[in-house]
This record gives C-alpha cells, sequence and structure tokens, in this order.
C-alpha cells in the first residue's frame, strides 16, 4: 500500500508542476489531476477489500485439505 501512496505523492508534485507551467486551465493540467484521482481512487479500492477469514487463509496453505475441497454442481 505505501507504493501507491508514494505514486499518489509523485502525481501530486508533477501534477503541480505541470499546472504552473501550462496553467491552470490547459488540457495538460486536467490530465495530470486525472491521473491523481485515478491512483486515489484505486488506493481507496483497495482499502476495501474485505481481509480473508481464517479458513480462507488455511485453504491457501494447504489446499489439498478435506476442508477445502470445492465441488461443481
Amino acid at each position: 500500500m505505501s507504493d501507491i501512496q508514494e505514486k499518489i505523492e509523485q502525481e501530486l508534485q508533477e501534477a503541480r508542476e505541470v499546472c504552473d507551467v501550462s496553467g491552470s486551465n490547459s488540457a495538460e493540467c486536467a490530465a495530470a489531476w486525472d491521473a491523481v484521482e485515478e491512483l486515489q481512487a484505486e488506493a481507496s479500492h483497495q482499502k476495501q477489500t474485505k481481509p480473508k477469514n481464517s479458513l480462507e487463509v488455511y485453504c491457501d496453505e494447504n489446499p489439498e485439505a478435506a476442508e477445502c475441497r470445492v465441488y461443481d454442481d
């Protein structure tokens, strides 16, 4: 998760620089801020994924266990 936070910080800095150079109403400025928003949305999405319960963790580590069998209907 820290990688995406670092990337957000980089994109924020780049967006500020682009907007300072090309103006706040330019297409380049808008595109730079869109990139920041996309990264922030991805970070938010990653936080929303629910953690695995103990059975899911066990089955990841022991897929051959009887408790972890999946039957097709």
